[in-house]
């Protein structure tokens, strides 16, 4: 929801933001206030960022989750519930990053059209971005887009996989443990 204020530009918002105590997202001007997550999206952000800790541990790659900003060029500035940058300049970063290798986006029914639409056409922007994983607890899916060789995006729904295959960072994580203490869907 945006917030009933004048515009801002990027600069003015992050000295605003950084005097917030809840975040707040911006894209174009307009400043989206987030709302608290379920404990479902917690448990599986907490599940994924766990498992690939593990999986890229000695690796020039590291995980960040929620809490930090992803800046796209001087329009929009998101909080991702999980990304994985290798990038030099993200790894000395103390809040801004801009060139994350994967981006995960828990799904919400609140948030859902948001994330597949203008979110992921924002993130698209990013030269460096090679995979957007869209995963929902509450129809238990996963689906992937991956950037190909002619710079296109290509779905791959993992949902009925026995595995979420995160090809640009060469991980796996088998679904169990992505939903791990997450309750199935009723019905």
């Amino acid at each position: 929801m945006a917030l009933a204020q004048q515009r801002m530009n990027l600069a003015d918002y992050l000295a605003w933001e950084n005097q917030q105590p809840e975040k707040n997202e911006f894209y174009r001007g307009e400043i989206f206030a987030m709302v608290g997550a379920r404990r479902a999206h917690g448990r599986v952000v907490l599940n994924l960022a766990h498992r690939l800790m593990q999986q890229l541990e000695g690796s020039p790659c590291q995980v960040f989750s929620e809490g930090m900003k992803l800046q796209i060029e001087d329009d929009a500035v998101f909080y991702p519930d999980l990304m994985v940058t290798c990038d030099k300049a993200d790894l000395a970063t103390e809040m801004i990053f801009r060139a994350p290798t994967l981006v995960v986006e828990v799904l919400s029914p609140s948030t859902q059209a948001f994330d597949r639409g203008l979110k992921f056409a924002a993130y698209r922007r990013l030269p460096s971005l090679r995979e957007y994983i869209l995963v929902d607890p509450d129809a238990r899916s996963v689906e992937g887009f991956r950037r190909n060789d002619e710079n296109l995006w290509v779905l791959h729904d993992m949902s009925d996989a026995p595995e979420l295959e995160l090809a640009s960072l060469g991980c796996s994580v088998p679904l169990a443990q992505v939903f791990d203490g997450v309750d199935p869907p009723a019905g």
